[in-house]
């Protein structure tokens, strides 16, 4: 899969099949939408493109507004995103950065300048509820005028649900928020997920539980920026690491802020692998780009008053955490086996 920022590289397919969206989690009614261009594109010999933004529309006008809050949670980086747009088989992205001339353009000229000058859009496939253009002027019908005048197609795919419930960007962010790991997977079509390389961080873990525990090493961490100031999941969780070693590592992660650590502002992925491959030594974990699966929500972050009772929580963290990977290991190994990418017959 082919990477632009921005349309205008030479190496952009000179006509495609495009949708566009800002992809966020690529959950089962993204994978759906996507099986569906990749369909189209190979009945019109064009290659599949997908159209995205960075940032979030909607974090460019809260930003503009001065209301952070009005910003939506992000369910995934965009490392992420494109991964699993690759995993899709999408033959190019485009990301666009939202800023302030984006915003103006209108409809109109969104379609000429981009859909048509940019990226020559051929066919062009948007959800029910697609909008574009400076005050979402644009939407689906205006899309498909501008089609018929300008000699390109355009078809709109409906809502896709799971047992009732339609699938949205919107629910897989409810579900991560009040920690319903199984009820966002089942959106996802797959175990909610981090990846990212491995960067130094202040090695605390190793000198927490040495005095109580005995331990060389206390609790080594594995720690992954999140570049975004609002995941949509924060908490500890039982996790399984891969990247690692070969085969995946069962451990216990904090996503969040560390509160009692005082490093507000800049939101961490703290991994404790609980069997240290001892062939990465000390210093072998980093830089390496791992994924982290997070399959169980044990609780809030929670501030201490000391080091002290951090490391108890701690203990009691992995604790639960080995209780729960050890009663599932069964269920998600059948799941990683079985169901970790649906077919294209399940997606449409």
């Amino acid at each position: 899969m082919q990477v632009f920022r921005g349309f205008q590289h030479p190496g952009i397919a000179g006509a495609c099949a495009l949708t566009i969206g800002n992809f966020d989690g690529v959950h089962r009614g993204h994978q759906a939408m996507l099986a569906l261009l990749k369909s189209e594109a190979l009945h019109r010999g064009l290659p599949s493109c997908v159209l995205t933004f960075e940032p979030h529309p909607r974090d460019f006008f809260a930003a503009r507004l001065g209301k952070p809050e009005l910003a939506p949670a992000r369910i995934a980086t965009l490392r992420d995103k494109l991964s699993e747009l690759e995993r899709c088989g999408i033959d190019q992205v485009v990301v666009l950065r939202f800023d302030e001339r984006l915003a103006s353009l209108s409809a109109q000229d969104f379609i000429q300048r981009v859909l048509q000058q940019g990226l020559g859009a051929r066919y062009v496939l948007v959800g029910d509820d697609f909008r574009f253009g400076s005050k979402r002027q644009g939407d689906y019908a205006t899309l498909d005028a501008a089609g018929r005048l300008q000699g390109f197609d355009v078809a709109r795919m409906m809502s896709y649900e799971v047992h009732g419930l339609r699938v949205s960007s919107s629910a897989v962010r409810e579900a991560l928020a009040s920690g319903q790991m199984e009820a966002a997977a089942q959106l996802l079509g797959r175990c909610y997920s981090i990846s990212g390389h491995v960067v130094h961080g202040q090695k605390l873990g190793r000198s927490l539980g040495e005095s109580s525990a005995g331990a060389a090493d206390g609790f080594r961490t594995l720690n992954l920026r999140f570049p975004h100031s609002k995941p949509a999941a924060m908490g500890i969780y039982a996790v399984r690491t891969h990247g690692l070693a070969d085969r995946p590592l069962d451990g216990v992660a904090s996503l969040g802020v560390r509160p009692t650590i005082e490093q507000a502002g800049r939101v961490l992925l703290e991994v404790h692998a609980f069997d240290w491959p001892p062939e990465l030594g000390p210093e072998g974990a980093y830089g390496k780009l791992v994924r982290v699966e997070l399959l169980h929500k044990l609780r809030d972050e929670a501030r201490y008053e000391g080091l002290d009772a951090l490391t108890a929580a701690i203990r009691q963290d992995e604790t639960q955490a080995r209780a729960y990977l050890a009663s599932h290991a069964a269920t998600h190994a059948a799941s990683h086996a079985t169901t970790g990418r649906q077919t294209t017959r399940d997606r449409i």
